[in-house]
Parts: structure tokens; C-alpha cells; sequence
């Protein structure tokens, strides 16, 4: 991590190491069930703000009516729980649940009429996440949301 503000808190946050292999830039294909048969294409980019305090990470598909977004990874160090702050193009705000287990990120919220949950698995070398997406409207049944793989940038 490189520090990049002169703030003495601008320093590397040692719960979010776990998410180090994220660093760097990412192209990414996928589907979505609602244009089946078409391949997505979009990228994504990581990086340690603040020191290291934080990290963010900024994604776009390039399909009409996929938002391009960012979002901000922290953790609370009394709980060891993880927190990711999104934000898109269409002033969409929500906050996510993070969990980190091995080479597994997961992602989640869980709202009445609108819930999403989201699985990263990164591969052993580290150049490919697989991301698969579901989503909820009544907060009882599942269905399919976006799936991307990501392919590192060298």
C-alpha cells in the first residue's frame, strides 16, 4: 500500500489486506437474464485510497441501462465485520454486509422489496474473479442477477 495523503489515519487499515489481490485493473464479460444470449463487456478498477484506510473500486459495463458505479470498502475493527458504500450513475446509494473468507468475497443487503447478494471467487493466480449475482424482490425467493468474470489487466 502507498500512502497518498499527508492525514495521519492515511495509513494501510490491516482488515482490509484480505482484499489486496484486488488491486489493479480488470476487464470483465458476462450475462444478465434479462438479454439472454448477449455478452456483456465492461471494466472494473481497484485501488487503496487514503493510505490504504479504505478501498474503492469503480465498475462499469458498457450496455445500456447497466449503471456505472463506485463503491467504498471499510471495516469496523471492535466487530470484524466488513462494510462496502455503493453509489451510480442514477444517485442508486445502499449500503452492503462484506464477507472475506480465503479467495471468497461476498456481498450483501437484505431489504423488503429489493435484496441482492453477490459472490466473488478469485482464482489461485489471482488474474480472474468469478462474480455471480442474485437478486430477490420479496425477500424469500432468489434469481439470477449479473454474472461477470474478470480477467486482470497486465
Amino acid at each position: 500500500m502507498t500512502k497518498h495523503s499527508s492525514h495521519p489515519a492515511a495509513i494501510p487499515n490491516p482488515a482490509l489486506l484480505s482484499l489486496e489481490t484486488l488491486i489493479g485493473e480488470w476487464k470483465s464479460v458476462g450475462t444478465h437474464p434479462s438479454l439472454p444470449g448477449k455478452t456483456l463487456h465492461g471494466q472494473a478498477s481497484f485501488q487503496w485510497i487514503e493510505g490504504g484506510a479504505f478501498l474503492s473500486w469503480h465498475s462499469s459495463v458498457q450496455q445500456e441501462g447497466f449503471p456505472s458505479g463506485v463503491a467504498i470498502f471499510g471495516s469496523d475493527d471492535a466487530t470484524g465485520e466488513y462494510f462496502m458504500l455503493y453509489f451510480d450513475e442514477r444517485t442508486v446509494s445502499r449500503k452492503y454486509q462484506v464477507s472475506v473468507q480465503g479467495r471468497v468475497v461476498r456481498w450483501w443487503r437484505e431489504t423488503p422489496n429489493f435484496s441482492q447478494r453477490y459472490t466473488w471467487t478469485l482464482a489461485d493466480d489471482g488474474n480472474t474473479i468469478i462474480g455471480q449475482g442474485e437478486l430477490s424482490r420479496d425477500g424469500k425467493s432468489w434469481e439470477k442477477d449479473l454474472d461477470l468474470t474478470y480477467t486482470r489487466v497486465k
